[in-house]
């Protein structure tokens, strides 16, 4: 992908990424574009009766609230926070083997949800955010696998408990939508963002 209204944001603002993800790193240096990094401080608690993807929109915003903050004051600060839903059900990273396991079984031979929140904040506010989902569909996988694959700690610091870029792989049949997504930063959309507020600060 090109990225040009990102590419144009970064000439004209330090671009923070408010991330300590490498995935994101990777994916975000892949668009060509200069930024820093600034690792959040932010409890992800989901709150009673909130949509998992409005959660997902709220978090990053108040991951990228939180590193403007601690960032040049005229820096853009992109925030970011992918979670999976099965059916209504909000899948967090595992706290254990254990949480790894019964994540990853609920998951085994069922289609899932993977969605990335985006958030653009400037001058201490945010302004552009929204989020991309991506439908995942999983193989049905013996148990014994699971375990193997949890043996390996690639589980444990991921939403739902697996890494599609990683040793992961094995666990997917297919996806629809973008990739890119389900690593943790949608950048189609993240450029989209980047029109929109390079559209508002001329």
């Amino acid at each position: 992908m090109t990225a040009e209204s990102l590419k144009q944001l970064a000439l004209r603002y330090r671009l923070v990424l408010g991330s300590g993800s490498p995935r994101r790193v990777r994916l975000l240096g892949e668009t060509g574009v200069a930024f820093e990094q600034i690792i959040p401080d932010v409890r992800e608690d989901h709150k009673p009766g909130e949509d998992p993807y409005d959660f997902a929109q709220r978090v990053a915003g108040e991951k990228a609230l939180w590193v403007a903050e601690h960032a040049d004051a005229e820096a853009i600060v992109l925030g970011c926070d992918t979670i999976v839903v099965l059916g209504n059900q909000l899948l967090g990273k595992p706290t254990d083997k254990a949480d790894a396991l019964r994540i990853l079984t609920s998951l085994s031979g069922r289609q899932h949800v993977v969605c990335t929140g985006v958030a653009l904040t400037y001058r201490g506010s945010i302004a552009a955010s929204g989020y991309e989902l991506t439908k995942v569909f999983f193989n049905s996988v013996s148990a014994q696998q699971l375990e193997a694959y949890i043996d390996s700690g690639e589980p444990m610091d991921k939403a739902g408990a697996y890494g599609i870029q990683g040793m992961g792989a094995f666990l997917v049949d297919r996806i629809e939508g973008r990739l890119d997504n389900v690593i943790g930063l949608p950048r189609l959309l993240l450029d989209n963002l980047a029109e929109r507020l390079l559209v508002t600060k001329q």
